[in-house]
């Protein structure tokens, strides 16, 4: 068996930019975490990206248990359809294997009030089981628009651009803030235990 190539300095501090605990760096690089380990003690830069108390990621990441790999997921041994989209969009974003922007284009502007980002999942052969890494991307509204298909439909566009008072779909959402968004809230300072998160939703 061939022995792991080394990694360099550059390739530790790409992968800790996209990621926010040593951890979840071995994966992106898909190297063991003792290998990663390693490299990163000797330049230096390991004890920085520790992350313990598991701050900035969901909590549903957060001691998993008996919940499958997400490798599993990804290469279709386990059915996505047994979990909820947004959790696998974000699993796959946390543990590196998506970068949290637009594929096409680079955007990864967050929306202040909530720390939202519109970006979307695309699966490019249309199978939304499919979670080979090489099928799915995430995509921003402009790129999905252009080279996938609308977002809004034609009801959606006719309130969002009405006099009248809109939500900009075609059914009234029940704003609320997931653990995710509110861990984000939390790392801008907002959103303690006594603080009404809602207040932050942006609904224009």
């Amino acid at each position: 068996m061939p022995k792991p190539k080394p990694l360099s300095k550059q390739q530790i501090e790409a992968a800790q930019s996209q990621t926010r605990s040593n951890a979840a760096a071995a994966r992106y690089l898909h190297v063991s975490y003792q290998h990663y380990k390693r490299y990163a003690k000797m330049y230096g830069i390991f004890d920085s990206h520790t992350n313990q108390s598991g701050r900035g990621i969901p909590k549903f990441l957060k001691g998993r248990g008996k919940k499958p790999a997400l490798m599993d997921i990804i290469e279709g041994k386990v059915s996505a359809a047994h979990f909820k989209p947004a959790k696998i969009k974000y699993r796959l974003i946390e543990e590196g294997y998506l970068s949290e922007q637009c594929s096409m284009c680079g955007f990864k502007e967050r929306r202040v009030l909530d720390y939202k980002m519109p970006l979307l999942l695309h699966f490019k052969d249309g199978n939304k089981s499919n979670f080979l890494l090489e099928n799915i991307e995430l995509l921003c509204y402009n790129h999905y628009f252009l080279t996938v298909g609308d977002i809004f439909n034609d009801k959606d566009v006719k309130q969002i651009e009405s006099t009248r008072e809109h939500f900009g779909t075609s059914e009234k959402v029940d704003w609320e803030v997931d653990d995710y968004h509110l861990e984000r809230l939390k790392e801008l300072g907002l959103g303690d235990d006594d603080d009404d998160v809602n207040q932050y939703i942006s609904r224009i």
